[in-house]
């Protein structure tokens, strides 16, 4: 079955999508749906099939069953529609050392049959402007740091107008000042409507930049949707810290809060959803002094934990 009619709301959007390398299948029938306007980010351990995932959505390989469409434009039939209008960064930047960053796009928008002679200039400095590296446009690229370079990759994703970016691990190997340059212009870009689909195992580029999430183990997409609603899916846990723990677990018990349990002064439990308020209220109307009172909900390292049983590299 092709993705549904209805595509406006979806910028990328796959069903059943596969793809088996011999005996190792690599792509295990994922459908996955990445909102028009969103900055998506795209999880999953080494080997989980993330890149992939990316070449079959860009046409660089074939799927071995399964559909999808970008923009929505059914592919691979309407594959050069579609791509003209998508711009994408894979494995890293590939320019010529020796030129400046302004002459290697001058090649790369030379080499593309669509785009403009007449207006080449323009749309270079406005794409170098963009990222930032105006200033930098006649250094040569083999002068740039690891940051500028990703830079003017992506510079070069926007040389025409773009609706959709999609960027493979675009942090990799740098240093936390080429992090935040990154993730600072992928912000800019998502503010400007152009929808993101990021690959990545930074947790602090994910939290910082990212609306909604996929995530992907051994091949299966395991989980998806934005942000907000799967951690709201991970059980909170409600914490009391008290002198008076064995008065606050009665209360508590009272109220139906689940799994009430006491260590010392700390008392926790799963509220469920019993609103703070009145957990607090009925606490402090029965005479319970409190030192702290919290809910604390998992964090999306812990959800990513619970989703692939791995850590998560956290780099600020």
């Amino acid at each position: 079955m092709p993705p549904s009619a209805d595509s406006s709301s979806y910028a990328v959007e796959t069903r059943d999508l596969a793809k088996v390398f011999g005996s190792q299948r690599a792509v295990d029938g994922i459908d996955l749906q990445v909102p028009t306007g969103s900055v998506y980010g795209f999880l999953g351990p080494n080997g989980s099939g993330k890149t992939t995932t990316i070449r079959m959505l860009l046409g660089l390989i074939t799927p071995t069953a399964g559909d999808h469409q970008i923009l929505g434009h059914p592919m691979p039939a309407e594959l050069t529609t579609a791509l003209h209008r998508v711009g994408s960064l894979i494995e890293g930047p590939a320019f010529h050392s020796h030129l400046s960053g302004m002459a290697n796009l001058r090649r790369l928008d030379a080499a593309d049959a669509r785009s403009d002679a007449s207006t080449s200039d323009q749309r270079i400095h406005e794409a170098l402007d963009r990222v930032g590296l105006k200033p930098a446009a006649g250094k040569r690229f083999r002068a740039y740091s690891l940051g500028m370079k990703q830079r003017l990759a992506i510079a070069a994703a926007l040389l025409a107008p773009r609706d959709l970016l999609v960027l493979d691990e675009p942090t990799n190997g740098l240093d936390p000042q080429g992090t935040r340059e990154v993730r600072h212009l992928v912000g800019t870009l998502a503010a400007d409507g152009i929808t993101v689909l990021i690959s990545s195992h930074l947790l602090a580029e994910i939290q910082q930049i990212c609306s909604h999430i996929g995530v992907m183990r051994a091949g299966k997409l395991v989980a998806q949707g934005s942000i907000d609603e799967l951690r709201s899916t991970q059980t909170a846990q409600l914490v009391v810290h008290t002198p008076d723990p064995e008065q606050a677990a009665q209360v508590l018990a009272r109220l139906g809060i689940g799994q009430v349990q006491r260590d010392g002064d700390v008392v926790t439990g799963t509220p469920g959803t019993e609103p703070p308020e009145r957990i607090s209220a009925a606490l402090a109307g029965a005479g319970v002094r409190l030192r702290r009172f919290a809910i604390d909900r998992p964090s999306l390292e812990d959800l990513y934990v619970s989703l692939t049983g791995e850590g998560f590299e956290v780099r600020s």
